[in-house]
């Protein structure tokens, strides 16, 4: 059965406890830690929650001052990262040190326009190393 997406009615704002009740305590913990880490002063990111009649859903806008460093939508079971690359950052890439399989899932898509798409679901807290390395890269990215 294909996964649903979630945060579908514009009435309902994802607020922590709506979060905690779509994904359950054990996603939510690891979406939770995610958030707090990427919006440390570390990383220095502003997430911005909008309902997108476009998709009928509610997403989440990760940025870097005006800059879009990911969205962020909610599934049943886990969150969906997507991010953005032009052909110019394909190389750079392919050199990150990230999973094999993510680096193959990422050269096997096929772009949107003149984007390449790359998406990684994350359900559990180890998932999160390949996630941060590929948000270091884009904040990297001019």
């Amino acid at each position: 059965m294909e996964p649903k997406m979630q945060l579908r009615d514009p009435e309902i704002i994802p607020t922590e406890r709506v979060l905690n009740d779509v994904l359950g305590n054990s996603v939510y913990s690891v979406l939770a830690s995610f958030l707090g880490r990427i919006t440390s002063p570390e990383y220095g990111l502003n997430i911005e929650w909008r309902y997108y009649n476009d998709g009928k859903a509610w997403l989440g806008k990760i940025t870097q001052k005006k800059k879009t460093i990911l969205w962020l939508s909610i599934w049943e079971g886990f969150f969906k990262t997507s991010f953005y690359f032009t052909e110019k950052h394909l190389k750079s890439f392919a050199e990150l040190d990230i999973s094999k399989t993510k680096k193959e899932e990422f050269a096997a898509m096929k772009p949107i326009g003149k984007l390449f798409p790359l998406t990684i679901d994350i359900s559990c807290k180890e998932q999160l190393t390949d996630l941060l390395t590929v948000i270091g890269f884009k904040k990297s990215l001019q």
